[in-house]
């Protein structure tokens, strides 16, 4: 470790080292357990005397607020207490309003002995063998002089993605259309970045992803809610001044419904003759069960008012932040402007062995084999949920990692009953923090990422229990 002690001026250099090192220990900055630098890398680093710096040591030695371990080091020494680590002063400068007004994020589920939270694919299905070949692969060019990709990120990748697209879901692009972001939040970020000024109106779907309501917010836009219904978005209801229009059509999040070509042809309709522009999120639509996928609103743009977001992140594995955005052709310079502002070109060596991960046809096999995985816990979630008949109702949906289901009696708490559930070692999301400008629906989402098949039962077993009292 490095550590960073002023010399500057006049002084015994023994006592301000000591001092120094001291007030460290004292405010939390060098926690019990911090590992100190060898006295010669310090006395090298201050360009002192090795035994300048020996001295302070010593004497903290002797006082007790370090010790030392044979053939480790010198450290704080844990008998000094738990002193929390130093932090940032508070302060007098506030941020803008609207972060005060915004809503907390939807917390994750904490670890419990049946977990059927929401959120990405199951990690242990991930092939990390494979994944490290590929890494090294992609770090071993690496060592020598490479090119700085513009703000798009990989060339390799775009091609890869675009042909991922054009094969599997009808997406018209080629490589150059497509953006490389750090996951779909980032593809949404630059999207609003580009095209909203504050006080612009974005529709959402209501229920919805709510992650959208407070990025778009925290860039003053007024975000409005708009009803879902078992054909997806209710056009008819989009408000006449929204600038944008955020839909996850494919497998609509959370009820899993899948808008309608009639649909999807009135939201193209509208956007034309609204001059506002479509984010589709393809969100969860890899994983299907026994159903064709719709084609996606982009390819049956024909006007340019359709930006394509997707990520990997959902497919293979949360941390693997590789997103992108395929958008309408006037808005790609501004996005990969906006794109090189905040981070250039992203992780390269990530992007590189995602798109060997494409090329060697990788990303199917393990769509294919999780999606058998996943459909069989579906199918046991799905059988046992009907024993709870009386008490709950599914959606319907043919997509995704997650069930949605609504409460027969409306009276009924889902903030409550997922409380009670979470003593009980069951975590659920409840279905109302969804909701924003509707009337909400109390409901649980299940979801089907942490929770192998033989346990299931068990699970919805409590859940009904719970229901049930």
């Amino acid at each position: 470790m490095d550590l960073l002690v002023d010399l500057s001026g006049s002084g015994d250099r023994t006592a301000r080292i000591y001092q120094h090192l001291l007030d460290g220990i004292a405010s939390g900055r060098l926690p019990p357990g911090e590992r100190l630098p060898a006295t010669r890398s310090m006395a090298q680093e201050l360009g002192v005397a090795r035994g300048t710096v020996t001295a302070a040591y010593n004497r903290l030695l002797a006082e007790g607020y370090l010790e030392s371990r044979v053939g480790a080091g010198t450290f704080v020494s844990r008998e000094v207490g738990t002193a929390r680590p130093a932090s940032a002063p508070v302060g007098e400068v506030r941020p803008l309003e609207v972060w005060d007004r915004l809503p907390a994020a939807v917390p994750d589920a904490p670890s419990l002995d049946y977990d059927l939270s929401v959120a990405g694919p199951d990690t242990r299905l991930f092939p990390f063998a494979v994944w490290r070949r590929l890494v090294s692969a992609t770090l071993r060019p690496a060592l020598q002089d490479q090119p700085v990709y513009d703000g798009s990120g990989h060339p390799q990748l775009q091609a890869e993605i675009a042909r991922h697209l054009r094969l599997s879901r009808s997406v018209m692009t080629d490589g150059p259309d497509v953006l490389l972001t750090g996951g779909a939040q980032q593809a949404l970020d630059l999207i609003g970045r580009v095209l909203l000024a504050p006080g612009d109106t974005v529709a959402v779907e209501d229920p919805g992803y709510t992650a959208v309501l407070r990025l778009y917010a925290s860039q003053g836009a007024d975000v409005r809610g708009v009803p879902v219904d078992d054909e997806g978005l209710v056009v008819d209801a989009l408000p006449d001044r929204a600038r944008l229009v955020y839909v996850t059509p494919s497998h609509q999040f959370p009820t899993g419904a899948v808008m309608s070509l009639r649909r999807r042809t009135a939201l193209l309709d509208w956007a034309e003759s609204h001059r506002a522009l479509i984010v589709e999120d393809d969100y969860d639509s890899e994983f299907r069960y026994g159903s064709r996928a719709l084609a996606p609103l982009q390819s049956l743009d024909r006007c340019g008012r359709v930006a394509y977001v997707g990520s990997f992140s959902k497919v293979l594995m949360p941390m693997l932040r590789v997103g992108y955005v395929v958008a309408p052709r006037s808005l790609q310079p501004a996005l990969r402007t906006a794109k090189s502002l905040s981070d250039w070109q992203g992780d390269t060596v990530t992007q590189g062995a995602m798109a060997r991960f494409l090329a060697e046809g990788l990303l199917a096999a393990h769509v294919r084999r999780a999606t058998r995985v996943y459909a069989g816990r579906r199918s046991v979630l799905l059988r046992e949920l009907s024993e709870l008949d009386d008490v709950l109702t599914p959606y319907p949906s043919t997509a995704g990692l997650h069930v949605c289901t609504r409460f027969r009696d409306q009276r009924r708490s889902d903030r409550k009953v997922a409380a009670a559930l979470e003593a009980e070692g069951v975590g659920v999301e409840p279905l109302s923090p969804r909701f924003i400008d509707q009337p909400p629906v109390h409901g649980l989402a299940l979801g089907l990422r942490h929770i192998d098949e033989p346990r299931v039962p068990e699970a919805v077993r409590r859940i009904g229990a719970v229901l049930r009292r």
